[in-house]
């Protein structure tokens, strides 16, 4: 009887999987350093939870390690565990130093029903909440924005989306910034840019994403984050690169889809290439994408 060749690889990647449950959960010494001197501008993100950082972290950590931008990760809510905010808070500091990014709260506590259904249910709520980000905004004045899509199926996702384009509007005519949509929850139909991971990327995401340990301790998807970006390829080959296409020789890549805020609107912005290998420059692709929205 002949047998499957590929069955002992499966084996294989159920011993990988174990294996990675068994790795320590934080407390992992932080190599990189923050990147210091910039009072504005730089990168904000706008994680609709402790973790989203990590998970859609990829050209955030590319563009902090090659291009020199500093990083914020403003956290919009703490979860809707009350019992478990403050514990996330503080593991969302060890995670976000283990990455040498900064880290702010959007509001103490967090902000509140940062949904579609608080958007419509309690608007005084949500008029503060717009506010509360513009502030952020105008305070950083960020070059790059990355917030999650409008369908990342996820309530506070979806709500972030909103919250953060709502603030922009807010924003005076002569603010711009390139905004990044992110996914996780939901792929999205028009992603426009593959970022590929080295694997030391990979396993500093990894491991930033172990910190926030009450969370992975339920739910050990730190572990199955490569097996995500490894998908992404096979994705992005063809929503990127178009369909019937050869996908990118990447082993791991996140995809993006890239606009640009200027003079109130959102709009399409002219990516080089729609993708960003290892071997490329971070820094090189983002002077050419800062020259394309000017």
């Amino acid at each position: 009887m002949s047998v499957n060749p590929y069955l002992e690889w499966i084996h294989e990647c159920e011993a990988w999987l174990a294996r990675g449950k068994r790795l320590p959960l934080g407390g992992i010494p932080a190599t990189a350093k923050r990147v210091e001197g910039q009072s504005t501008g730089g990168v904000l993100i706008f994680a609709p939870h402790p973790d989203d950082e990590c998970i859609f972290g990829a050209l955030p950590l590319r563009l902090a390690r090659e291009a020199g931008l500093a990083v914020t990760d403003i956290a919009v809510t703490l979860g809707s565990k009350l019992e478990r905010r403050a514990g996330r808070w503080q593991e969302l500091c060890n995670a976000c130093a283990f990455l040498g990014w900064a880290v702010e709260c959007a509001a103490e506590g967090g902000l509140e029903k940062i949904s579609p259904k608080g958007r419509t249910t309690d608007p005084a709520n949500w008029r503060n909440a717009v506010e509360v980000v513009r502030g952020c905004l105008a305070r950083h004045r960020p070059e790059v924005v990355f917030v999650p899509h409008a369908e990342d199926w996820n309530g506070t996702h979806i709500g972030v989306h909103h919250l953060v384009i709502e603030a922009l509007a807010a924003m005076p005519a002569s603010f711009s910034c390139v905004v990044v949509e992110t996914e996780f929850w939901a792929a999205m139909d028009t992603p426009n840019l593959m970022v590929e991971s080295r694997a030391e990327d990979v396993a500093d995401l990894v491991a930033a994403t172990s910190f926030h340990v009450g969370e992975v301790e339920r739910n050990p998807y730190h572990v199955t984050l490569p097996s995500w970006m490894q998908d992404n390829v096979r994705r992005g080959g063809e929503l990127v690169g178009g369909q019937g296409g050869v996908a990118p020789d990447f082993k791991f890549c996140t995809l993006y889809r890239v606009k640009v805020w200027k003079t109130g609107t959102m709009g399409a912005v002219p990516i080089p290439g729609g993708a960003l290998s290892r071997q490329q420059s971070a820094r090189e692709w983002w002077e050419k994408v800062r020259m394309a929205v000017r």
